[in-house]
C-alpha cells in the first residue's frame, strides 16, 4: 500500500497496519547459501540426529546401489541419488527408522585402465601388489570427489561410514558369499564360450555387453556330403552330383573351430539341383529359403530333387570346408530357424552359447583355437599366429579357391560390443568359473521370487527382468584381472576337482583378507594354506566379476551393519540394472538364502535432451552440473528430478530448467507469504481452536487436509511428480489464486490482536507447519531455511519430524460444494471486473460495486456469508438480488453480474470505498471498520 494525501492534522494511519515483517526473500546467491547450510548441518551431525530421533521405530531400508568410483557425477547420478533421498526423507516423515548408507563399487577394469595410464601395465613397469595399491588410492580419490558432489545435492546419509567394495572387511565378506554359493552347489568350472573383449583381455558379464551396429562379412559356405550313397538312402532318391549343405555366417574366423552343421528336426528342407560354372551341383537348403538363397548365389531355375525334414539327415557326415582331415556331423538343434540364411547353422561350440549347448548333447569338441588377444594359437589347425580379423579375408579367399564359397556380401547388423571400449567382442571358450542357472534350480527359484515376492515400480520392470532371467546363460563370474576380489579356490592338478575342504579354506582366506585386503591371497602360495598337500593343487588366480562384488552387498553390507536389514525394502536404480545389479543381487541372494534380497524394485529412466537424444558433449546438448546448480541451486535441481515422471526417459534442457525455476519461485514465494504473515503471532497464546475460526480459514484447512492426503499417498507410492503437482496447484489455485488474496485485508488492516486476524494466522500457522513438511523431502534446503522461522518452533530440524496433524474441521458454515460454487462465482465476477476496468468504469477491485442476480439455490449460498461476501470477492460493496435478466450473463448457470463504481469515498487505511468514510470527525479519512481496528478492540467477524 502507498501513502495517501491527508490533511496536515491527519494521523499517519499507515503505521497502524499489520504489514509483513518476517524476512524470507528470494536471493540471488541461493547456491552459495546452500553450501553454508550444508557445512552447518554436518558440523551439527544432522544425520546422527535423524537416526537418534527414530531409535526403536520400525525400519525402512533403501539399499544404495553402488556407483562406480571413477569420474565426476553427471545428471544421471543426480536423478538416481535425489530419488533415493526423497524416499528416505519421506519414509522418515512417515515415522520409520530409514537409514541411508551410501556405497561405491571399487574394483574392476575402468580403474585398472586409469592406473595403467599413470604407472604402466602389471609385469611391464610395475608389480601386481604395487599396481593394486595405486588402484586403491585412485578409487579413494574418486570417492571423495563424488561424495562431495552428492552431499552438495542435499542428500543426507552416513557419508563418513559408506560401504566400499574394497574395504578389507567387505572384500572378505564377498569371498564368504562366494563360499556360501559354492557350498550350496551353484558354482561349476567349465570350458564354455563367454563374451570376450580383446581390448580388456578378459571375459565379460552379460551386463557388460551392449549392442551397436557393425559391418561384417556375411558368407554362404558349402559343407560337402562325404557319402552320397548314405544321402541317397536317407532321402530315397539317387544322388550322383556333388552336394553341399550351405551355412550362412557373419564370423568367418570361427570356421576353423567348426565341429558340426545343425538343422532343425521339423523344418522342411529341399535337395535342389543347380547349374554352376563348375557343372551340376546339389544344395541342401530350407524349403522356405531356396528362392532367396539362389538369388544370392545368382543361380536360376533350381530343380527340386527331394523334400524332407531335418531329422532325416541326423549324423550324416560332411567335409569341413577348410580342414581336409576333419569331417563333421549333421546334428539337430532347437535354436535353428528358417527366418533367414539357409536353415543350416555352422556350429562351433567354442564360439557360441547355442553351439555349446547343442554340442553337449552330441558330445562335440569344445575347440577354441583363438587366444585372448584375438590371435590364433600355435595349436590352431590353420592360420596359426594370425589375428582373427586379418585372417578373415584369407579365409574367404581360401573358400573361394576350393569352390566352397557360395556368396560373400558385407552387411551392417546389430552386434555385441564391450560397454567400456565400445569395440566388438567375440565368443571364446576359456576355462572359467560359472554360477549355474539350472544345476540347483537357481533360474526357477529366481523366477518364482519375481512372480510372487517382489513389487515392481513401474510394473513393466517385472516382465523385463523375468525375460532376462528366463533366457540368460550360466553366469561367468571369473575375470583375468589384477584389481579385483580373488576366487580363492584350489584345484587338483590331475582331477581338476576343488579341494574337499573348500568351505573351510575360503573362511581361512577371508580372515586374512579381513586383516590385509586382497593381497593376502595374491601374495601367498598354496603352501601357506595346504601345507604338504600344496604340491597336488593349483591356486586359482582369477578375480571375481565386479557384478559379483556389488551383487553380494545384501550379504556383505545389509547383513553386516546393525542399522540395516535384509531383505531391503527397496532397491532403486536405472532401467539398465535389470540386466545388471538387480539381477546379480537376485541371483546371489537366491543362491545363498533362497530368497530375494529386496521387497521392491524401482526403476527410473535415463536423462535425454528434448529430442530424446542421450546427453553428450559431442552432440552439444550436455549441460554441466555446476552450471545447472548455479542457475537453480540444488533445490531447483531436486525439484527438476521430482517433477519428472522417472518411469520414462527424463528430458533436460535449459528451457526445462527455466520452467522448473519458475515453479520453485512460486513455491518459495508462497512460503514467504505464509511466514511473513505470522509476524508477531504466538501460538502458545494466540492460536484459536478450529471451531472458532472464520469459515474461510476453516475451509483452507479442509483443503490442506485433502492435499496432505494426496501428497502423503503420492510419497508412499513414490509418485513424486504427483507431489510436485499437488504442491504447486495448492500454491497457485487454493492459496495464491484464492485464500491468500482474500485474507490480505484481514491480515493488514484488522487489529493485531483481533479474533479476525488471529483466525487467519491460526490457519496460516497450521498451513506452514504442514507445507514445510510436504516440501522437505524435495526442497530440503528451502524447507530447513524456513523451519526455524515458524513461530515457537520446538525442533531444530524438519528432517526429524513426522507429518503434521492438521486440525480437522467438523462443521463449516459452507459445505465443500458451496465453497467450490463460491470459487466459480469469484472467477465469474473477476472477469466482469476486468471488463469494467478496461472500460475505465473502475480502477482497482476495491473501487468496484458488484451486483449479483442469482437463482435461489445459488443466492442461498452467497447469502450465508452476509457482508463477508465483499471480502471474499475483494470488492468494496456487494449486493445479491433474486435472479433477473439484468447485468451480464456469466459462464455459471443462474448468475448474472453487473460491476459499477462503488458509492462513497476511499478509506485512507483499508482502501475500501464506503459511504461511511469521513463521517467520524476524530478520524478523518477512515471508515467505521478501520476506526474499530485503530481505536477500539478490533473487529470481530464470527460468521462461522
Amino acid at each position: 500500500m502507498s501513502d495517501k494525501q491527508t490533511p496536515e492534522n491527519a494521523v499517519d494511519y499507515k503505521a497502524t497496519l499489520n504489514l509483513p515483517g518476517t524476512e524470507f526473500a528470494m536471493k540471488a546467491n541461493l547456491a552459495v547459501r546452500e553450501q553454508k547450510w550444508l557445512e552447518e548441518w554436518y558440523a551439527d551431525n544432522i544425520y546422527q540426529q535423524i537416526r537418534a530421533s527414530r531409535i526403536g521405530k520400525k525400519k525402512y531400508v533403501l539399499h544404495d546401489g553402488p556407483p562406480y568410483a571413477n569420474g565426476q557425477i553427471h545428471l544421471g547420478h543426480v536423478v538416481n541419488k535425489v530419488l533415493k533421498d526423497i524416499i528416505v526423507k519421506s519414509r522418515t516423515l512417515d515415522g520409520f527408522d530409514a537409514p541411508y548408507v551410501p556405497g561405491w563399487d571399487c574394483h574392476g577394469l575402468p580403474i585398472e585402465l586409469k592406473v595403467e595410464e599413470k604407472v604402466g601395465k602389471v609385469g611391464e613397469k610395475v608389480d601386481a601388489a604395487t599396481f593394486r595399491k595405486h588402484c586403491r588410492e585412485y578409487a579413494l580419490e574418486q570417492i571423495d570427489i563424488q561424495r562431495n558432489d552428492f552431499k552438495r545435492l542435499g542428500i543426507l546419509g552416513d557419508w563418513d561410514n559408506p560401504y566400499l567394495t574394497m574395504n578389507f572387511k567387505q572384500e572378505a565378506d564377498i569371498v564368504r558369499a562366494l563360499g556360501a554359493i559354492q557350498k550350496n552347489g551353484h558354482i561349476q568350472p567349465g570350458l564354455k564360450p563367454v563374451n570376450w573383449c580383446l581390448d580388456c583381455g578378459s571375459a565379460l558379464a552379460e551386463a557388460e555387453v551392449e549392442y551397436e551396429d557393425k559391418k561384417s562379412d556375411a558368407i554362404d559356405v558349402g559343407f560337402a556330403v562325404v557319402d552320397l550313397a548314405d544321402l541317397s538312402a536317407r532321402l530315397g532318391v539317387e544322388v550322383k552330383d556333388p552336394t553341399d549343405f550351405v551355412i550362412w555366417t557373419t564370423t568367418p574366423w570361427t570356421l576353423p573351430a567348426n565341429q558340426a552343421v545343425a538343422l532343425h528336426a521339423e523344418i522342411e528342407y529341399q535337395l535342389v539341383q543347380v547349374q554352376t560354372d563348375r557343372g551340376t551341383q546339389n544344395l541342401v537348403l530350407a524349403k522356405s529359403l531356396v528362392e532367396s538363397a539362389c538369388e544370392r548365389y545368382k543361380l536360376e531355375n533350381p530343380v527340386v530333387l527331394a523334400d524332407f525334414v531335418g531329422a532325416k539327415l541326423e549324423n550324416l557326415q560332411l567335409q569341413h570346408p577348410l580342414i581336409a582331415e576333419r569331417q563333421v556331423p549333421v546334428i539337430l538343434g532347437e535354436h535353428v530357424t528358417a527366418d533367414s540364411g539357409t536353415g543350416a547353422v555352422h556350429t562351433a561350440p567354442g564360439h557360441g552359447v547355442d553351439d555349446y549347448k547343442v554340442g553337449l548333447i552330441y558330445n562335440l569338441k569344445v575347440d577354441n583355437p583363438v587366444g585372448g588377444n584375438g590371435v590364433y594359437l600355435p595349436t590352431a589347425p590353420i592360420f596359426a599366429g594370425e589375428h582373427i580379423y586379418k585372417a578373415n579375408p584369407k579365409i574367404i579367399a581360401a573358400l573361394g579357391e576350393t569352390g566352397r564359397l557360395w556368396a560373400h556380401n558385407p552387411i551392417k547388423h546389430s552386434y555385441p560390443h564391450c560397454w567400456r571400449h565400445k569395440t566388438p567382442i567375440i565368443f571364446r571358450a576359456t576355462p572359467q568359473w560359472f554360477i549355474s542357472m539350472d544345476a540347483k534350480g537357481l533360474r526357477d527359484g529366481a523366477l518364482n521370487a519375481i512372480e510372487k515376492d517382489i513389487q515392481f515400480v513401474p510394473n513393466w520392470g517385472q516382465n523385463r527382468i523375468q525375460s532376462m532371467i528366463e533366457g540368460r546363460p550360466d553366469w561367468c563370474i571369473s575375470r583375468q584381472r589384477t584389481w579385483g576380489v580373488p576366487i580363492p579356490f584350489f584345484v587338483h592338478k590331475d582331477t581338476n576337482e576343488l579341494h574337499p575342504r573348500t568351505p573351510e579354506l575360503i573362511e581361512d582366506v577371508a580372515k586374512l583378507i579381513e586383516q590385509e585386503g586382497i593381497d593376502a591371497w595374491f601374495n601367498r602360495g598354496a603352501q601357506d594354506f595346504l601345507g604338504d598337500e600344496a604340491e597336488q593343487y593349483n591356486p586359482v588366480r582369477d578375480t571375481l566379476d565386479v557384478w559379483f562384488d556389488s551383487g553380494t552387498t545384501h550379504y556383505a553390507v545389509l547383513e553386516q551393519r546393525d542399522e540395516l536389514q535384509s531383505p531391503a525394502d527397496l532397491y532403486l536404480e536405472g532401467s539398465d540394472q535389470h540386466r545388471g545389479w538387480f539381477q546379480s543381487s537376485l541371483l546371489t541372494s537366491m543362491a545363498i538364502h533362497n530368497r530375494a534380497p529386496y521387497k521392491a524394485l524401482l526403476t527410473h529412466g535415463f536423462t535425454v535432451d528434448e529430442k530424446g537424444r542421450k546427453l553428450s558433449k559431442s552432440l552439444g546438448n550436455y549441460i554441466p552440473l555446476e552450471e545447472i546448480i548455479k542457475q537453480l541451486g540444488a533445490d531447483g535441481l531436486r525439484l527438476y528430478v521430482a517433477s519428472s515422471d522417472y518411469r520414462y526417459e527424463i528430458a533436460a534442457s535449459k528451457e526445462i530448467f527455466s520452467r522448473v525455476s519458475d515453479s520453485y519461485r512460486r513455491i518459495r514465494n508462497t512460503l514467504r507469504f505464509l511466514l511473513a504473515n505470522l509476524n508477531g503471532f504466538k501460538p502458545s497464546t494466540d492460536l484459536l481452536p478450529v471451531e472458532e475460526l472464520i469459515a474461510l480459514d476453516q475451509y483452507i484447512l479442509q483443503r490442506a487436509n485433502e492435499v496432505q492426503n494426496v501428497i502423503t499417498q503420492a510419497y508412499d507410492e513414490m509418485n513424486f511428480h504427483v507431489v510436485c503437482s499437488a504442491l504447486t496447484n495448492f500454491c497457485i489455485n487454493d492459496l495464491g489464486g484464492f485464500y491468500l488474496d482474500i485474507i490480505k485485508d484481514r491480515q493488514y488492516t484488522t487489529n493485531a490482536n483481533s479474533q479476525a486476524r488471529h483466525s487467519a494466522q491460526t490457519a496460516l500457522y497450521h498451513l506452514v507447519q504442514a507445507f514445510v513438511r510436504w516440501m522437505s523431502p524435495i526442497l530440503s534446503f528451502t524447507a530447513q531455511e524456513a523451519w526455524p522461522l515458524i513461530p515457537e518452533q520446538s525442533e531444530q530440524y524438519v528432517f526429524t519430524t513426522e507429518w503434521y496433524e492438521i486440525p480437522t474441521v467438523m462443521a463449516n458454515l459452507l459445505s465443500e460444494a458451496d465453497w467450490q460454487t463460491l470459487i466459480q462465482v469469484k472467477s465469474a465476477v473477476n472477469k466482469q471486473i476486468e471488463v469494467a476496468r478496461n472500460a475505465k468504469l473502475i480502477g482497482s477491485n476495491l473501487s468496484a460495486k458488484v451486483e449479483l442476480w442469482a437463482q435461489p439455490e445459488l443466492a442461498a449460498v452467497l447469502n450465508k456469508l452476509g457482508d463477508e461476501l465483499r471480502f471474499v470477492l475483494i470488492t468494496s460493496q456487494v449486493a445479491v438480488h433474486a435472479f433477473a435478466e439484468q447485468g451480464e450473463a456469466t459462464e455459471l448457470d443462474g448468475l448474472r453480474v453487473q460491476v459499477s463504481a462503488a458509492e462513497g469515498e476511499k478509506c485512507a487505511r483499508c482502501w475500501h470505498v464506503l459511504p461511511d468514510v469521513n463521517t467520524h470527525a476524530a478520524h478523518p479519512g477512515l471508515c467505521s471498520r478501520c476506526i474499530v481496528n485503530v481505536a477500539g478492540s478490533g473487529e470481530e467477524r464470527k460468521y462461522a
